[in-house]
Parts: C-alpha cells; structure tokens; sequence
C-alpha cells in the first residue's frame, strides 16, 4: 500500500472514530437543527460570508466522509441562507464532497477491485465508458438511490473525475432545489419523510429516463437519416439477400430457408467462399499430406527401418483440390437450391439498403446480409509487385515445389504454410517485423513452436523490417532491417505473403451507401450484426473482430435472426468464449483469456499448468511435448483461459469451450471419466492438478494420525 493510501486511510479512521467518541451525529438531526435555526440564522445576518464559508466546508467534510445527515445540512441550507444563496452552495458542496468520496474510493478500493473481479467487470466497464454519463444522470435524479453509495461506486468504474463531477452537480440540482426550498420551512417540519412524496419520486424517475428516450430517439434519428436518402419499396421479391457464398452467407442463408422465408444467395466466383477453395479445405489437406511425409522421416524412431517416400509435389497438390471436389456438393447450388434457397451467380450491387442489382436485375428485399469474407492483404513494399508473389489465395494454383520458399508473416496462416513446405522438402524461411511467432498467443506457446521450427530447417528472420524487393542474376531477394539497423538479404525462389486478411467492403455499393467502417476496415455493426442501416446486416471477416470460420458461422446466426426479426425482437451476439487454434505440428489452441492478456488487462488469475509429457498415450503415441496451462479466477474453478499446445490441442480444447460457454469448472472436468489411454485425459488431469494444488495441506498430518489410528 503506498503513502497516500495509508494517509487516506489514517484520516478515515481518526474520522470515524471522532465521529463516535464525541456522538457528532446528534447535531445532524432535525430536532437539533430546528432548536439552533434561530441562533444560527442570527449568526448568518451578522458574519454572512464566514458563515457561508463554514456551512460549505462543513457540508463537503459531511459528503466526502459520507456520513448521514447529507439532508438535514440541505435543509439548514434552505433556511439559513434562502432558496438562492442556499442551492448555490449546497449545490457545489455537495458535488465537491460528493466528487472526493468518488477520490477516496477509488484510490483505496478501485485497484483491488478491479483485479480481482475485472473478468467479470468487463461488460460493465465497458458500458461506463460508453455511457457511464447516462448511468450517473439518471442516479442522481432519482432520490430513492443513496448518494454516498452512488459515489464510492462509481469510484470503482472507468468513468473520468470531470465527468463524474459535471453530471453529479447537474444531476442532483433538481433535488437539491426541493430540499433547499423546503428548508426554508425548516420550522414548520416534522419529520424528512413527507419531503418526497410518490408522485415527486415519479416526475424524478420520468425526468431521469428524459436522457435515455433523448439517446434513443437521436440514434433513430441517425439510423434513419442514411436509409431516408432512398425510398423504400412497396413490395418485395424476397425477405433476405445475402451477398456472399462463403461460411457465413452459407448459414444464413440455410437459417432463414428453414424458417420458410424467401431468400436469395449471390455469388460472384465459387461457392463454399474462401474456406472451401482456398482457405481452411485446402490448407488442412496440405498439412496431412506434408505430415505424412515427416512420418516418414521419423519412421526409425518408431522401430520401422528402411522406410523411404518421395514427394510428389504435383500429386499432393491434386489431393488438395480432390478433397475440395469431394467437400463442393455440401456447398453446391443445387444442395442450396434443394434446401430452399435461390442461388444466384454474378456480381452484386447494393443499389438502396432494400434493393440488391445482379447482372442487371433488380431484387427488392425487406434485409441484406453482407458476408462478402476477405481477401490476403498485399504489404506496399517497394519492388514487390515486380516479382509474382503467392499468397493464400493463388498458392494452391502451383504445382512445382519452391526450393527456396520466403514466407512473410509469422501468423497462423504463414506458420501453417511454412511448416508444410519445409517438410514437403522446401528451404523455407520465415520474416516477420515482430520478435516472435503469433505474437498473440502466448510466450511459452511461440517459443515451444519456434524451437521445433528451428529443429526442423525451418530460418526465422524475427523483428526484421522489409525494406525493399529486387531481383538480380543470382534470382529473388528481401532485403529487411533489424531494430540495431542492421541490413539483411534473404534470397529465395517464390515468395508467400501471410501478413493477415483485408475485408472486402469495395466494388459491391458500400462507397455509394457510404456505410461507415472501423479503423481495421471491416463493416461498423453492432451486437446484432447491424449497420449503420437498420435494414443491413454483416457478418464474417467483412464484419470482424475475429476472421474464423466458425465465428462467421456465430455471427451469421444472428445477423439472420434480427434481419427476419425486422427489429420485433433483437438477438445480441456474445463473444465471452471465442475458441481459435493454429494448425502446426504441434497444434496451438486456446479459448478465452492467455496470461499475456490477463497482464495486459490487469485481470488477476491462478495458473494451473499440465505437461503432456506425462500423458500415457502422447508416450505411446512418440509425441509427449506440449501443455495445458488454465488461467481462473482467484479462490475459484471458474475458468478465464486456456492455451493448449500439443498434438490435436485443436480438438482437445473443446471440453474447456464446452465448460465455459455452459459455466462450468475444472471441477466438472476433473470429475468426469475419460477413456484410458486417450488424449482426452490430459483434461481430467489439468483439471485435477487444480484440485491437487489447493488440497489443505495443514490437515495432512491429521489424516495421517487419524488413518494409523484407523490401523
């Protein structure tokens, strides 16, 4: 605890401890009020500006320290100084006072506060940065909420010390000015408890929603004003049109299908969207096969000698696209036509926010889904465009294996890649300007991936700018810089940029409709996949924040919902559990929160950590390296993260998905009966090392003298 806590605290503490010993609370009675009014009143007319002076500092010691008599020193306003002068300095002491009370407590308690329960916080410090302002007005005018309260509340909460003082002083000015008006009568009254009558409470609480109405109708109003610029048809040719044939127009469109609606899918290239064609399908198919080959390799150390394979390149590169031929009919056009859906292929234009234009055809539709996905994003590095660059997208089009391959990124895309190729038999090398891999996973994680790069040929080129590509007699170069300005060339034959994914948002009428987007250039929505136009929804990349397949399926569920909802009902998306893994040998996985993050948002957390070395089957299986480490809330199973590293950590991650979107703990897990030998037990032990570490050891003695008693 620092000095100005401990110094806050001492004053505290000497302040209630004066306030008991000499029973100051009896001179903040109405009784005692009433008794001195006229001594007091006296004192005012003769010494006003001391007395003023007096009553202000007296009314902020009462406020700041939150102690009860707030309103019969209102009242004393009121009736010592008169409506004007009364409400002029109650108003402003008691928003000072109030405002070093919100001090008070957020210096001693915001911090703890914060770090032990932040998780759960989360939600709610997001909303008072949002419209914290709204909460506090509309507190303040209601009288029936204790004011102390409400302060050393909001000391606990984001919201700016301005803020909080200019909505309390206007907050709290009408009721200020009832009791202050009131207090002139002071004499005349009985008791407190007939100042606010049920009628007054409810013009406070009507006044108090003033705001919110306000908040709703200007948003109305905006939503409205961009869709007002276009007249809205008559009649309609369909309930929804979803432009997009990837994962996330696909679900729509199965969605509202199934619940009878007319729909119509528009695609400009090939069904299944980047998945299928040239995203997860492929990549995965190309992971198996560069797999195999390593088993191969590693066949001697599993007892088999003289196994030999040579690879194929072009053959493995049939298989990727066999595997996609045989996944296509699950996304035909005759599968969705089947299933109800009118499938369209051409280019679409959104030519009003309720009329989509296809190749000439105009269809008027009562909602839009947008779900046109992403595509690679392509770094303005000088001298790249010169050379004929892969990347995600046009990889799968060669059929010569690169004998020198650059992967630029070190994402999960480029990891992924990188690792196929080296085992297909390329020399790869990896450039990326931050100082490790999936910088966003965690540390232990990338250095575990990293190291097995590295054992596996693999050349790592961390913290490295790009400066500039060139070509000479002797081929292709980079040329990157480090942090100590070193320069560095890194030769190769073909070069794959994996620097992440830029959502498709131009060519289809967004520009014309100008749809605001976020800073990352993805579509602006809001919980229900809405945007700025009532009638339009998005969701997938092109909506963001994660870029999964499976979170384009999430977010398409309720973007489907609301768009046939017509705003009758709203279905709000949660992101509490997103699970993410990255496909290299071995696989990352994780749900939730990683220690790194934890740090970052100043979460507090116990660790609990399972190496799978210890695992039976991962012996057996020649594969006994990687971890399980679970982050959860102090004193408690409840689970904030996990990371998994290790053979199918991609699979084996879904018991924790499973227990956190259903609020179950490691207790559930650890109790649970899993096969022997399996992967899947390493769960049940990461759950039950939880258990093991918070067995209290003080009674183990006992146990053992009650148990040789026992004998």
């Amino acid at each position: 605890m620092n000095k100005a806590r401990i110094v806050l605290l001492a004053l505290l503490v000497a302040a209630v401890v004066l306030y008991i010993t000499f029973d100051l609370g009896q001179y903040l009675t109405l009784a005692y009020a009433q008794s001195q009014l006229e001594t007091l009143r006296e004192f005012s007319r003769n010494n006003f500006a001391l007395s003023a002076g007096l009553f202000f500092a007296g009314y902020v010691i009462v406020t700041a320290l939150s102690i009860p008599g707030a309103a019969i020193m209102t009242l004393l306003g009121g009736a010592i100084f008169g409506l004007g002068w009364g409400l002029l300095l109650v108003s402003f002491a008691s928003t000072l006072g109030a405002t070093l009370a919100f001090l008070a407590s957020r210096l001693l308690l915001r911090d703890y506060v914060q770090s032990k329960f932040g998780g759960s916080l989360k939600t709610v410090n997001a909303g008072v940065e949002r419209d914290g302002a709204f909460y506090l007005f509309t507190l303040r005018m209601i009288p029936v909420f204790p004011f102390f309260l409400i302060n050393l509340v909001m000391g606990l909460t984001p919201i700016r010390t301005f803020t909080f003082f200019w909505v309390s002083q206007t907050g709290m000015l009408l009721g200020t000015a009832v009791y202050v008006n009131a207090g002139v009568e002071l004499g005349q009254l009985s008791s407190l408890s007939g100042l606010l009558s049920g009628s007054l409470i409810l013009s406070f609480v009507l006044l108090a929603l003033l705001p919110w109405a306000g908040k709703l109708v200007i948003n109305t109003i905006k939503r409205n004003r961009l869709a007002k610029a276009y007249k809205r048809p008559k009649k309609f040719d369909a309930n929804l049109v979803v432009i997009g044939a990837g994962s996330g127009g696909l679900v729509a469109s199965i969605i509202a299908a199934g619940a009878k609606a007319k729909v119509i899918l528009i695609e400009k290239h090939k069904m299944g969207g980047d998945c299928l064609n040239t995203g997860c399908v492929p990549s995965k198919t190309l992971i198996s096969s560069a797999k195999v080959a390593e088993t191969i390799r590693q066949a001697e150390s599993f007892g088999i000698r003289n196994a030999s394979g040579t690879v194929d390149f072009a053959a493995v590169m049939e298989r990727v696209q066999g595997v996609i031929k045989t996944i296509e009919p699950h996304d035909s056009v005759e599968r969705f036509t089947g299933l109800g859906v009118e499938c369209v292929l051409g280019e679409a234009f959104i030519r009003s926010p309720w009329e989509v234009e296809v190749d000439g055809r105009v269809i008027a539709t009562r909602a839009i889904i947008v779900a046109t996905g992403a595509r690679p994003f392509i770094p303005e590095v000088p001298g790249l465009s010169a050379i004929p660059y892969l990347h995600s997208d046009n990889i799968w089009e060669i059929r010569e294996l690169p004998e020198r391959l650059l992967v630029l990124g070190g994402g999960p895309i480029g990891c992924e890649l990188a690792q196929s190729f080296a085992r297909l038999g390329s020399e790869v090398s990896m450039l990326d300007r931050a100082d490790r891999l999936m910088a966003r996973e965690d540390i232990e994680a990338t250095t575990l991936i990293e190291e097995k790069f590295r054992n596996q040929g693999i050349r790592l080129l961390l913290a490295h700018e790009m400066q500039h590509f060139g070509s000479d007699a002797e081929g292709n170069f980079l040329v990157s810089r480090t942090a100590d300005g070193a320069e560095h060339t890194t030769r190769f034959d073909k070069v794959l940029v994996a620097l992440g994914r830029k959502a498709n948002v131009e060519g289809f009428g967004l520009e014309h409709l100008k749809m605001p987007l976020t800073p990352q250039g993805s579509i602006q929505v809001n919980e229900a996949m809405q945007t700025a136009y009532p009638s339009i929804f998005a969701c997938g990349d092109v909506a963001g924040p994660y870029q999964f397949t499976h979170m384009a399926s999430f977010q398409a569920w309720y973007a489907t919902l609301n768009a046939l909802a017509g705003g009758l009902k709203t279905f709000r998306a949660n992101y509490r559990v997103v699970p993410r893994a990255t496909f290299t040998d071995p696989e990352v996985a994780r749900v939730g929160l990683n220690e790194q993050e934890a740090k970052e948002q100043g979460i507090a957390y116990e660790l609990t950590q399972y190496n799978l070395d210890h695992l039976d089957r991962a012996l057996a299986d020649g594969h006994a390296y990687g971890f399980i480490k679970i982050l959860t809330v102090p004193g408690s199973d409840k689970i904030l993260g996990v990371t998994m590293v290790g053979p199918q950590a991609g699979e084996l991650i879904g018991s924790f998905v499973f227990a956190m979107t259903h609020n179950l703990g490691l207790k559930k897990i650890g109790g649970t009966t899993h096969i022997y030998p399996t992967m899947l037990e390493a769960n049940r032990f990461a759950a039950n090392a939880w258990r093991s570490a918070r067995v209290p050891k003080k009674l183990l003695p006992w146990a053992e003298k009650f148990f040789r008693w026992r004998l």
